[in-house]
């Protein structure tokens, strides 16, 4: 798959959709053959295959790094936790995923309340949903929990005074990943994997190969 003719908006829009349940690659994997890109395209198309590839591996890479900025802010620890929570509620496998094993969890101790929590039903016309169907997390659109999330997340970090810190963090963090993106030698399993098992899984009116 030529990535380089893959949008950033596309890209956005699969790492938004895609389900990140997947385990991360391996280290071995991972930090195996680096190159330099021989030309700007090079380096957009391996940049883009990368991020989505190892998706799974960079953020957990970014959450390590705020970790260890954060050892000594208890708060800062809690906010940064908040907002990785709330960043990926944003993510639709997630959102699903997470309001699904929350309301299996609630029904073990009250059936009644967990029926609350299920989202409300699409209007089918003619054997087709109406709308597209919004993400609901317990019953609540999904951004109330962002909402809400997101401003006690940005007053832990009034309270710990860790913005600064989480700003030099996550910087550190964006550049190793930008880094790793760039020079890290794309290899076939992760050209096929990336196009046939789960890009065009996302984009169902996709080009055919």
């Amino acid at each position: 798959m030529d990535w380089g003719n893959v949008t950033t908006e596309d890209l956005i829009e699969a790492l938004r959709e895609v389900d990140w349940s997947s385990p991360p690659r391996p280290l071995s994997e991972f930090f195996s053959r680096f190159t330099v890109p021989r030309s700007y395209a090079k380096w957009n198309s391996r940049l883009k295959c990368n991020l989505y590839y190892y998706r799974t591996n960079y953020f957990i890479m970014i959450v390590v790094i705020l970790g260890l900025g954060f050892l000594r802010r208890p708060l800062a620890i809690v906010a940064a936790l908040l907002t990785a929570l709330c960043t990926a509620f944003l993510n639709d496998s997630f959102a699903g995923t997470f309001s699904e094993k929350i309301t299996r969890t609630v029904r073990q101790f009250s059936p009644h309340l967990a029926a609350k929590m299920r989202p409300p039903l699409t209007p089918v016309i003619r054997g087709r949903p109406s709308a597209k169907r919004a993400i609901h997390i317990c019953g609540r659109p999904r951004w109330v929990f962002v909402l809400v999330f997101s401003t006690v997340s940005f007053i832990l970090w009034f309270v710990s005074c860790g913005m600064l810190t989480v700003l030099w963090a996550f910087a550190v963090g964006l550049l190793v990943t930008l880094l790793h993106a760039s020079f890290r030698t794309p290899n076939l399993k992760a050209r096929l994997n990336t196009f046939r098992e789960e890009f065009r899984a996302v984009w169902r009116n996709y080009s055919e190969l």
